[in-house]
């Protein structure tokens, strides 16, 4: 009886160590390091071990506090290459190959798996003009079309697991999926207004083309201020006008109404009109007087 709750207790623990922890994926470009974190501190005297490969042969373990390497043939391909941490079991795995991807198992209390994938280092994306499909006619002479592409692909590049994008700031403008058939991505424009970049990607990381050259297509600015300029012009050309109208017709009306009015501080002199009277003689000694038409003052 005891041997069989004993049976049954190793192969419980056997079930979760092997279908209780899920697989962690880790992505990784060629070349690069990579660590596989186990995210615990050991414990005293805990013993552990790294495996990899189809028959899970020991390439790392700590043993009895002691860090070593297997010196089985598969760790040909991992010389100099293998750190193990004595504090936490990490794993770091350093200037990544092909050979390298597939499934490492950490056994301690449990087991942990990690799914390395190796993804071929992406290409620098360039950006140029497509002469083919800019068009060539004085009425469509200010758009122009880039092309966003890749060169040099290399022949491991995973196609399917690459994007090619445009970006307008921090704005996704177009994006695609990069095949064996198609690595550009066009970008129609009248001008240019803001920074404009090109992007390739992996999930986990991407490469980055500014587009810095002006010659490719013409610059917004230039137009957008001459467009600026012209309308104040227009508009202090009208002010002006305005102005000068107001005033002419003001100082004209001013003018006419002044023409039947006297000026001020001046007065009007009326004349009477003249009276005679008849001289008589008179006695010798006698005073003689003259009398003379007067004249009234109009105001």
């Amino acid at each position: 009886m005891l041997n069989l709750v004993l049976f049954y207790s190793l192969l419980f623990n056997h079930l979760v160590g092997v279908f209780g922890d899920a697989v962690k994926s880790v992505p990784v470009m060629e070349g690069d390091s990579v660590t596989l974190h186990t995210d615990t501190q050991l414990q005293a005297d805990e013993d552990i071990n790294w495996r990899f490969g189809p028959n899970k042969c020991i390439i790392a373990e700590i043993k009895n506090g002691t860090v070593s390497f297997s010196t089985h043939d598969i760790l040909e391909g991992f010389r100099d290459r293998l750190k193990l941490s004595n504090k936490t079991g990490s794993l770091t795995i350093t200037n990544i190959r092909n050979t390298d991807a597939g499934v490492y198992e950490l056994r301690r209390r449990n087991i942990c798996r990690f799914n390395i994938s190796v993804y071929a280092r992406l290409p620098v994306p360039v950006i140029s003009k497509d002469s083919s499909l800019n068009p060539s006619s004085s009425s469509s002479a200010s758009t122009c079309v880039l092309l966003c592409s890749v060169v040099n692909v290399s022949a491991e590049l995973s196609f399917d697991s690459v994007s090619l994008s445009w970006y307008k700031g921090n704005g996704l403008l177009s994006s695609m999926r990069v095949s064996s058939h198609r690595i550009g991505l066009l970008l129609p424009l009248d001008c240019i207004n803001g920074s404009y970049s090109c992007v390739v990607a992996y999930s986990f990381t991407s490469r980055t083309t500014h587009l810095t050259n002006p010659e490719l297509c013409q610059a917004c600015t230039n137009s957008l201020i001459m467009l600026i300029s012209a309308a104040a012009g227009s508009l202090l050309f009208l002010v002006v006008a305005i102005g000068i109208f107001c005033i002419c017709r003001k100082h004209r009306k001013t003018h006419q109404e002044g023409k039947g009015q006297c000026h001020e501080g001046e007065k009007e002199v009326v004349y009477a009109e003249p009276m005679f009277f008849k001289r008589e003689a008179l006695e010798s000694g006698v005073k003689q007087e003259a009398v003379f038409a007067g004249a009234a003052l109009k105001h």
